[in-house]
């Protein structure tokens, strides 16, 4: 098979339809897994500088420091380790 691979990976795993299950839009799915993203990426920029005061709490799913942060934001979400709440 020349230019496809038969098990794709990245937002095929969580499957979308999933991930639309645990919030009520794809917008706010976006929104809520990027705000994630960046508080693992900012997670990991703490634990690499070495800093004792850690501000932001790390991956909920296993993952390793070749994952990306939407991808385990994203797995986060599938699992249902996070809950989102809107605020006024």
């Amino acid at each position: 098979m020349f230019g496809t691979t038969p098990n794709p990976e990245g937002i095929t795993s969580p499957a979308i339809d999933v991930l639309l299950d645990k919030v009520d839009s794809k917008y706010t799915l976006a929104v809520f897994s990027a705000a994630r993203a960046r508080q693992i990426n900012s997670y990991r920029q703490e634990m690499k500088s070495g800093d004792q005061n850690v501000t932001n709490i790390g991956p909920l799913v296993p993952a390793t420091p070749e994952d990306k942060p939407l991808s385990v934001a994203l797995e986060e979400i599938a699992q249902d380790k996070l809950s989102m709440s809107l605020e006024d």
